[in-house]
This record gives structure tokens, C-alpha cells and sequence, in this order.
């Protein structure tokens, strides 16, 4: 599981229609996915 941003306006994103957006973190040019530290419901609010 990964949190994501849901419910955006959808747009082309290389050619793909994209609906979310994954969160990630960047440092020193290394991205990073975000993961929760514990097993969350899905659909759980990111705060």
C-alpha cells in the first residue's frame, strides 16, 4: 500500500490518462515512495 492523492482532475501523464497522483519524497536526487509505517484500511485520510 502507498497513500496517494485521489480524486484529481484527470490528465495525460506520457501518453496515459492519470486519475492520482503517488506521494514520494525527494533527496539529493533520490526519490523515495512514501509507505506507511503500519497497515492502514485503504482509503484512510493522509494528514
Amino acid at each position: 500500500k502507498v497513500p496517494m492523492l485521489i480524486n484529481l482532475q484527470p490528465r495525460k501523464v506520457m501518453g496515459i490518462e492519470s486519475q492520482a497522483m503517488i506521494l514520494a519524497a525527494e533527496d539529493e536526487d533520490k526519490l523515495t515512495i512514501l509507505v506507511p509505517e503500519k497497515d492502514v484500511k485503504s482509503g484512510s485520510e493522509v494528514s
